[in-house]
């Protein structure tokens, strides 16, 4: 309680502020073993003091959201600014936190450049990925231990992201237009060539609910992971995103098992970027809402820890600065903010909070 009163103090806060929540997240899951962590932004820790305390105080691991994605380290070929990153990773080394990269090889921040250089051919593509990890890694070492290598290299069912006939499971990213599935066999060997003790992991979305499209995308990551473990392929752990949506079915089993599947084969497995995304049709009132939430929270972790999960992390903390607020593409259309994560929009702990404690516990 000391400590979170002086985080409170420190913020500009009255001693009180924290006080609702006396153990905080990031205290409860290292007391059982595990780990609890969020996303986070740079900007976060320059204009809103609460906000960062609020991330000292509840979460041992830090994900920057966009600063060490390539167009956030590289904008221009061969001109790398590591500015934004280093105030992520100064925080966390003021607040004894752990860092996980994210991500070195995706089909999105991408900057112009690359776009075009991956156009240019497969030996001009392989050029790019193995000069942005030779200078990202190194420079990097001493902080972050476990790095999104790809993310999201999986199709989405039926396959329309790829129409290639004997490649439906694979994204057909720039990546893989470039270089074909072996893209990420390179990016994961080139990795491990830089750094032999690197936490190398995959980071996938869509394989958590049961349903029959997360079902497919499920067996068509298992069938990618295989591949690469046959073939000696270095991979120590796989993200699970777990954007949850309450419109779609969970069910505990089949998704533990998936886990344990995971975990047979050798795999670290990693909550990564959990939020919930509420239903189309939203109970009366706040407290049926958050009540919504929290339960598909509590199924949701308690499933995957049962599994073997040791890590959860969830894609921010406060409903103040969640992407299911501020991006179209997730945001209701009712212009009703979701509650989907553990702090409200004042900071305040929800019943998702007290699930995710429980779980972890």
């Amino acid at each position: 309680m000391r400590r979170r009163a002086a985080l409170a103090l420190a913020a500009g806060l009255p001693a009180c502020a924290f006080a609702q929540a006396e153990v905080p997240l990031r205290q409860q899951a290292r007391q059982a073993g595990r780990g609890f962590g969020a996303a986070i932004r740079s900007e976060i820790l320059a204009i809103d003091p609460v906000y960062a305390a609020l991330y000292a105080a509840e979460a041992e691991i830090l994900t920057p959201e966009w600063e060490a994605k390539w167009e956030a380290l590289q904008p221009e070929e061969g001109r790398f600014d590591h500015t934004a990153l280093n105030q992520i990773i100064a925080f966390a080394q003021q607040h004894q936190q752990r860092l996980r990269g994210h991500a070195l090889i995706w089909h999105q921040a991408m900057p112009p450049w690359l776009t075009t250089a991956l156009e240019e051919g497969p030996a001009r593509a392989r050029g790019v990925l193995e000069a942005h990890l030779n200078a990202v890694l190194p420079a990097t070492r001493a902080t972050i231990r476990d790095w999104d290598v790809v993310n999201e290299p999986i199709a989405n069912p039926p396959g329309s992201d790829n129409p290639q006939p004997g490649n439906e499971s694979m994204r057909q990213s720039p990546w893989f237009r470039a270089l074909g599935r072996d893209y990420v066999e390179i990016a994961l060997r080139h990795a491990r060539a830089l750094d032999p003790t690197l936490r190398l992991t995959i980071n996938e979305y869509g394989v958590e609910e049961a349903t029959p499209d997360a079902a497919t995308k499920r067996t068509r990551l298992l069938g990618l992971l295989r591949h690469l473990l046959d073939r000696g392929c270095p991979l120590d752990a796989v993200g699970i995103q777990a954007h949850l949506q309450l419109r779609r079915p969970f069910e505990a089993e089949p998704f533990a098992r998936f886990v344990a599947e995971l975990r047979e084969m050798g795999l670290a497995v990693l909550i990564t970027e959990l939020d919930i995304r509420e239903a189309d049709a939203l109970p009366t009132g706040l407290a049926a809402r958050d009540a919504a939430v929290a339960a598909r929270a509590a199924q949701f972790v308690s499933a995957a820890i049962g599994a073997g999960c040791r890590t959860v992390l969830c894609w921010g903390l406060s409903d103040r600065d969640s992407w299911l607020a501020k991006e179209p593409a997730v945001a209701r259309a009712d212009g009703v903010v979701t509650r989907g994560l553990p702090f409200d929009d004042t900071l305040r702990r929800k019943p998702m909070w007290d699930a995710l404690a429980r779980a972890m516990r």
